[in-house]
C-alpha cells in the first residue's frame, strides 16, 4: 500500500491551502477542474478523507463515504451534461499506472469521443 502523504496536492486542495475551479462538493467528496485536461471535459473527483487509491479506499472507508463518493461522481456526470453523450471513468493506482498523486481519484473524462481501447 503506498503510504499516504498529507502534503499531497489533493490535500492541500482539500484544506484550502492551493485554490481549484470547483465543479462540485459535498460531505463526501470534492470534483474539480483537472489544471492538464485530456479531454473537452476533464474533472477530477476525490474524496475528502485521507485514501492512496481505490484498494485502500474500499477497505477502509465506511460505508457512507463509499456511497457518497460514487453518488458524487454521478451528480458531476449530470452537472456537466457527460450523461448525455458518455463518459469515461478512470482511477489510477501506483507507478504502473502513472498514478501522479497519492490521493484516491475518479478521472471524469468526456466531451468527444474517446476512442476504443
Amino acid at each position: 500500500m503506498i503510504h499516504y502523504d498529507p502534503e499531497n496536492i489533493f490535500a492541500k486542495i482539500l484544506r484550502s491551502e492551493i485554490p481549484c475551479k470547483k465543479v462540485y462538493e459535498d460531505d463526501y467528496a470534492l470534483a474539480f477542474a483537472d489544471i492538464f485536461p485530456k479531454a473537452p471535459l476533464h474533472i477530477l473527483v476525490i474524496p475528502k478523507g485521507a485514501y492512496t487509491c481505490f484498494s485502500d479506499f474500499s477497505q477502509r472507508a465506511s460505508d457512507p463515504e463509499i456511497v457518497g463518493f460514487f453518488k458524487a461522481v454521478e451528480c458531476v456526470t449530470q452537472q456537466t451534461g457527460a450523461h448525455k453523450d458518455g463518459y469515461r471513468l478512470i482511477s489510477n493506482k501506483g507507478a504502473n499506472a502513472h498514478q501522479e498523486v497519492p490521493h484516491f481519484h475518479v478521472h471524469v473524462l468526456g466531451g468527444k469521443s474517446l476512442g476504443g481501447f
